[in-house]
Order: structure tokens, then C-alpha cells, then sequence
């Protein structure tokens, strides 16, 4: 099978799906309204609630939901076979996916802007509410914890000392950026323009002075103090210029490994099913699992009811930013797939994935990626080491990018508990930040037994995450329910997820029971309770409206 075969024929069906499949979402399920006031212009503040430009919005919206997800995912989801990865990310994406983005933005909207933990309490009930805001927490604790290890590895002698400087550049010219634009009124072209070229030359800067010699521990003390700042600052000062730049940083990359693709077009060298890879759990899930972003993802409606819809300035704009920015990061996750399977020759395929222990490695993941996209991006005359390294910094980049704003979301979830328990000091934004600061540290700084507690326990988190993609779909088709709009485009993939999750979960606690991993049992069981009695209060929420005593208009 030729790659680039695969690669047109994703971006067609892409085209198709966003101008009538997300329309008819838009115009016929969610009933997008151009003239209704959003969140952005109701509660505008200058901190959180800013009616912000759909260009720069859908900037930050993308970084904030790529990250290393569409990346290391399909990276190694790789080892079943090309043909399960390309199948899922591209149904996946378009119906479940897509979907669930652009639908938990809209719920969030017409909830004043409120998390979708927060909408809970409205559509199921206060004690619903505070089980989804604890699920929340620990889920998000957890991921930005292990993402604090991940970049701080990177960045060491290692792995990429180059990415530092660029990395760090650009924090830098998102501030200056942010200032210019929103302070200043400058034209936000030229400045792109400039603040692009600058980032660039940094890359180039980097290969020739790589920071070296910084500790790991030293940068997770860096990037913690980092994502500290970052919680607390003004959306418009730094999350969303950093994230708008990060996105045309990725844009430009993933150009650059598609026009590579479509000069290379190379024959894929793996398998297109490979059914019993050694030492690797059952397709059915756990690919599903493996592959969250790209196809599906909690993490989503995270960011799309924490930060995005807070900034969305007209509710059509849910479409283009919600489903299009999913459709952008399936885009993504494709190509990944096809530089890690057919970037590479088939015997340096097969010596990342000979084995699941082989596949699952950080750098097994980073390198096969890199090592694809590098041949792709040569191919167009660019010099492989150059385009391995810009590689390299657009991964890390948005591990950054997920970084910051995985810590304002997680403060966003800490003063909403506040508030649900009554706990006053918990709502001020700087004592909720340093609260979310202690919960990522926990899973980034502490050990057992020499291990990362939160690499240890990362094998959760895809479930989970998972969990709370089934978990958003079951709002938005309560939430359907109640206005009295058809919910099947939202129950069916809800199910599906469900199904999935529940399945993986529960062969993960028997895994865990059969290896005595008693903190990972222990935890998965509390994980499958919380959403079990989350279930149960949706369905006792659904039968309340069916018999009309839930109140609902």
C-alpha cells in the first residue's frame, strides 16, 4: 500500500465530513445561534473571559488539545498494524471525536461558560457534579505530572538539549506578542510574521548552542515554577499567543511532512495487521486506548469547557474550532502513522516494534516519529538534521503547551470544588493554583520504589482519559434530552466509548490483581466506581426529565 495514497484520501474524506457532516451537527442538533451572547461578552474580565479573534482562538484551541497525545498515541499503536490506527483515527475522528469537541463546547456555552464538571451539577445533580470534579482532578494531576517528567527528560543531554532554547524563546514571544496586540492594537499579521521567522532562526540557533548539563530534577523544578506562572497570568499575556504560535508552528510542520509525503510517496513497510505482537495486549481495546488523541479524546472537553469556551466570541465559531481543530489533529495522528510505518524501512520498523517492551518506551515512541518525519521533511530539500530537529521542537513545544494549559484547567476544576464544598479560600485563583501546583508535583516529583509515582501509575490514564470522553458525550445527550433535540449523533458514540473503557478497565484491574499491583487496583477500582455511580445518576437524570420532574424548561 502507497502512504501517500492513504493521505489524500484522508484529506478528502476530511473535506467532506467538515462541510456537511459538521454542519448539519451545528445547524441541526446544536442549533448554533450567530446572534446569541456568549460567555466571552457576558462575564468578560480580561483575565479568563475574553471574546477572542476565531484565528487565534482556534491557535490556542488546537495547541491546547495536541500536545504529545496525537504523537506518542499512534506512535506506538503502530505495533498491531497500520490498517486498525488508520481506520480509527479516521471513523473515529469524524464521528466520535469531532463530535464530542465541538458539542461540549456548546454545552459549555450555553452554561455561562462553566466546566463540564460544573454543568454537571445542572443536568444531574450536586453530588454528580463533585464525583466529576474529583475524577477530574486526579486525571489532570496525574497527566501533568507525568508530562512535567516527559519534557524535563527531553530536554536533557540525552535525549534534545537543542529544543530548550526555541522552547523558551517562544514563551518569550507570546508575551511580547500578547502586549502588541491586545495592549498596543497592533496588527496581529506582522507580528505573526516577525515572532514566526524569530522562532524559526531559534530552532537553527538551538542545534548550534544546545543548554546542556541541567539535571532532569532541575528542569521538573523549572517547569513546575513554569506552569505556576502560566495558571495565574492573564489568557491574553501568554496561554493564548503561545498557543497560536504553536499551532502555526505544528501547521507549518505538518505541511512540510505531508508536501515531503506527497514528493516521497513511499510504500508502507509494516504490516497492515500484525495480531499477536509479542508481549502486547489485545487489539480490542487497548488500541482504542492507546490512540485517544487523534480520534478521541477526555482531555477535549477539558480544555473545550475550561479555557476555549470562555473565549469563543460567536457560537458558530464552535464549529470551526471545535470540529475543525479535532479534524486538524486526526490530520495529524495520520501522519505520524504513516512517517512510523513507512518513513522507515521495514527493518528499522521492525526493530521499534519487535516487541510491546521495544514500542513502549519513550524514545522507542519519539524515535521511530522523529526518524520517519525527519525522511519526509528531507525530501523537499530540506537537510534531514534540520528537520529532524525542528521535529523534535514542535513535540516538545506542545508537551509545553499541554503543560500550561492542563495547570489552568486543573485550577479551574480546584475552585469549582471549592466552591461546591464551600471551602472560600479554595476559589481565589492563586491559592487554587498552588494547590493544582502541589497535585502535579506529587506525580512528577515523588518515587516508590525508585519509579515516578506518575509513570507508574500512567497506565490509568489512558482509560480514564477515555472515561471522560464517554462521560462528556453522556452530558451533551442529557443535556440534547433536555432541550428536546435528537441525541443519537451523542448516545451512540457514548456508548461505544463506554463499552471500550469499562472493557479496558476491567482487564487492567485483573492484570493488576494477577501482578499484585495493589496501588493500581486500588486506584482503577475507585476510578470504575466513581463512573459507575456517574452512570447511574445520568440514567435516574434522564428518567426525572422523561417523567418531568427534573424541573427542565
Amino acid at each position: 500500500m502507497n502512504a501517500l495514497l492513504i493521505a489524500v484520501l484522508t484529506l478528502i474524506v476530511y473535506f467532506f465530513a467538515y462541510r456537511y457532516y459538521a454542519r448539519f451537527i451545528g445547524t441541526r442538533v446544536l442549533t448554533l445561534d450567530p446572534v446569541r451572547r456568549t460567555p466571552a461578552h457576558e462575564f468578560e474580565d480580561g483575565v479568563d473571559f475574553v471574546p477572542t479573534n476565531r484565528i487565534i482562538l482556534f491557535g490556542h484551541h488546537f495547541a491546547s488539545i495536541a500536545g504529545l497525545g496525537p504523537i506518542l498515541g499512534p506512535a506506538i499503536a503502530v505495533i498491531w498494524g497500520w490498517l486498525p490506527a488508520v481506520l480509527w483515527i479516521l471513523l473515529g475522528s469524524i464521528f466520535l471525536g469531532c463530535v464530542h469537541d465541538m458539542s461540549t463546547i456548546f454545552i459549555s456555552l450555553r452554561n455561562r461558560g462553566r466546566s463540564i464538571g460544573d454543568v454537571t451539577r445542572t443536568l444531574v445533580g450536586p453530588r454528580a457534579r463533585l464525583l466529576f470534579l474529583i475524577l477530574i482532578f486526579f486525571t489532570l494531576s496525574l497527566v501533568m505530572g507525568t508530562f512535567v517528567r516527559i519534557i524535563a527528560t527531553l530536554f536533557t543531554d540525552a535525549f534534545h538539549p537543542e529544543s530548550v532554547l526555541p522552547v523558551f524563546t517562544l514563551v518569550f514571544l507570546a508575551v511580547v506578542v500578547g502586549v502588541l496586540v491586545y495592549r498596543h492594537g497592533a496588527r496581529i499579521a506582522p507580528v505573526t510574521i516577525v515572532a514566526l521567522v524569530i522562532m524559526f532562526f531559534t530552532i537553527w540557533l538551538g542545534i548550534r548552542v544546545p543548554i546542556t548539563g541541567v539535571g532532569q530534577s532541575h528542569w521538573v523544578y523549572i517547569l513546575i515554577t513554569y506552569a505556576y506562572i502560566a495558571s495565574v497570568l492573564p489568557v491574553w499575556l501568554l496561554l493564548q499567543p503561545r498557543d497560536y504560535l504553536n499551532a502555526y508552528q505544528l501547521v507549518i510542520g505538518m505541511v512540510l511532512m505531508y508536501a515531503g509525503l506527497f514528493v516521497f510517496h513511499p510504500s508502507i513497510s509494516a504490516p497492515p495487521v500484525n495480531h499477536a505482537p509479542s508481549g502486547a495486549p489485545s487489539l480490542f481495546p487497548f488500541l482504542f486506548i492507546t490512540v485517544a488523541c487523534g480520534a478521541i479524546s477526555g482531555f477535549h472537553n477539558l480544555v473545550a469547557t475550561g479555557t476555549t469556551s470562555k473565549q469563543l466570541a460567536v457560537e458558530p465559531d464552535a464549529r470551526s474550532i471545535g470540529y475543525g481543530a479535532m479534524l486538524a489533529e486526526g490530520a495529524l495522528a495520520m501522519v505520524v502513522v504513516l512517517a512510523c510505518t513507512s518513513g522507515v524501512t521495514r527493518t528499522e520498523w521492525y526493530g521499534h516494534y519487535e516487541s510491546w517492551q521495544a514500542a513502549s518506551g519513550l524514545g522507542a515512541k519519539m524515535e521511530a516519529f522523529v526518524q520517519g518525519a525527519g525522511n519526509f521533511i528531507s525530501k523537499i530539500g530540506i537537510p534531514l538534521g534540520l528537520a529532524k530537529s525542528f521535529i523534535v521542537v514542535m513535540a516538545v513545544g506542545f508537551a509545553m503547551t499541554t503543560l500550561d494549559s492542563g495547570t489552568r484547567l486543573l485550577r479551574y476544576n480546584l475552585e469549582e470544588i471549592g466552591e461546591s464544598l464551600r471551602i472560600k479560600p479554595l476559589t481565589n485563583r492563586f491559592l487554587a493554583a498552588f494547590v493544582a501546583i502541589l497535585g502535579i508535583s506529587y506525580f512528577g516529583l515523588m518515587t516508590v520504589k525508585g519509579k515516578p509515582v506518575g509513570l507508574t501509575l500512567w497506565e490509568l490514564f489512558g482509560t480514564t482519559n477515555q472515561i471522560l470522553a464517554a462521560l462528556g458525550l453522556l452530558a451533551v445527550s442529557l443535556f440534547l434530552y433536555r432541550m428536546g433535540k435528537p441525541i443519537r449523533y451523542t448516545l451512540i458514540p457514548m456508548i461505544i466509548m463506554m463499552i471500550i473503557t469499562v472493557t479496558a478497565m476491567i482487564l487492567k484491574l485483573r492484570a493488576n490483581f494477577n501482578s499484585r499491583h495493589w496501588t493500581l487496583l486500588v486506584i482503577g477500582a475507585i476510578i470504575l466506581i466513581l463512573v459507575a455511580w456517574l452512570v447511574v445518576e445520568s440514567i435516574i437524570a434522564f428518567r426525572r426529565h422523561a417523567n418531568g420532574t427534573d424541573g427542565a424548561a
